[in-house]
């Protein structure tokens, strides 16, 4: 299994995070489509948040990331945000 983590923060991340939060249903459902996903989570930080999505495999992660990019590039546009910093690694442990 691998994850990645996509930590929003700065200019325009709580305001993203508002929408995301308004539209958490959308994001459910354009985030299911992803192939060999096990999990997504999306938290709020205050000031911004992450997902930390997993997958079976590295490529899930990977579509992830575009899946989560182009939803925001799509419903967010208007939010200058920075783009977010990516982590991704395989899973060592993982709890269910």
């Amino acid at each position: 299994m691998y994850a990645v983590i996509r930590t929003y923060s700065g200019v325009g991340a709580k305001q993203l995070f508002d929408v995301l939060q308004e539209k958490k249903a959308d994001v459910e459902a354009a985030l299911r489509n992803v192939s060999g996903l096990v999990s997504y989570t999306l938290l709020a930080s205050g000031d911004g948040g992450m997902s930390v999505t997993v997958c079976t495999d590295k490529a899930g992660t990977d579509e992830s990331v575009k899946v989560a990019r182009d939803w925001i590039s799509k419903n967010a546009s208007n939010i200058q945000a920075n783009p977010p910093v990516i982590t991704v690694g395989p899973v060592i442990v993982q709890i269910n």
